[in-house]
């Protein structure tokens, strides 16, 4: 897979063919797309534990009160799950960032947590836990198998659309309407 086919800093948008499964209607960000395998977060499904409640559970000191501190965490996904990510504007210099394009970066690192503790966010973000793997030709093969449509990364739907309207609206930005999604796929 040369760097232009790649589907790193793309969304995955899931097809009806996944419906009653994990990602039924998930909108999943790409942070890699490589030969040995691909990795993402799904951004449009919070969950109950909050920031604030993340900090606590790590034992992070919350040093200043902030309301961002009660934004819901994401399930990531399915594959390791007591692992913590946030997506992020690249404001920092933090310890473990993957910085990709369109003033976007991927924090790994305890040292963001902490800041946030200190009432030091980013202007946005998304803190998941858990991500989605796909083994060296497995998404490909999913791609063929009409489970996800693919479209190009928005700020936008990422951080200014309500989670629960995510999935629609990046049908609506393909020119797709849920109505008329098949659960077959169609092969010329």
């Amino acid at each position: 897979m040369n760097h232009a086919d790649s589907l790193a800093h793309h969304f995955l948008l899931a097809m009806p063919s996944l419906d009653g499964t994990y990602f039924e209607r998930a909108l999943i960000y790409v942070i890699e797309d490589t030969p040995e395998g691909s990795m993402g977060l799904v951004v449009n499904r919070p969950i109950q534990p909050s920031v604030r409640d993340m900090l606590d559970g790590l034992e992070i000191p919350i040093l200043k009160d902030d309301p961002r501190l009660d934004t819901p965490v994401y399930e990531g996904g399915p594959v390791d799950p007591e692992h913590g990510f946030v997506i992020h504007r690249p404001q920092g210099n933090w310890k473990s960032s993957i910085l990709m394009p369109d003033n976007v970066a991927m924090t790994v690192s305890l040292d963001l947590l902490r800041a946030m503790g200190e009432g030091q966010f980013p202007d946005q973000f998304i803190m998941a836990l858990g991500y989605t793997g796909w083994e060296a030709g497995q998404l490909q093969q999913e791609l063929s198998e009409n489970s996800w449509l693919t479209l190009p990364y928005s700020a936008t739907l990422m951080f200014d659309i309500p989670d629960d309207a995510k999935w629609e609206m990046a049908l609506s930005t393909l020119g797709v309407s849920p109505e008329f999604l098949s659960t077959e796929a169609g092969h010329a």
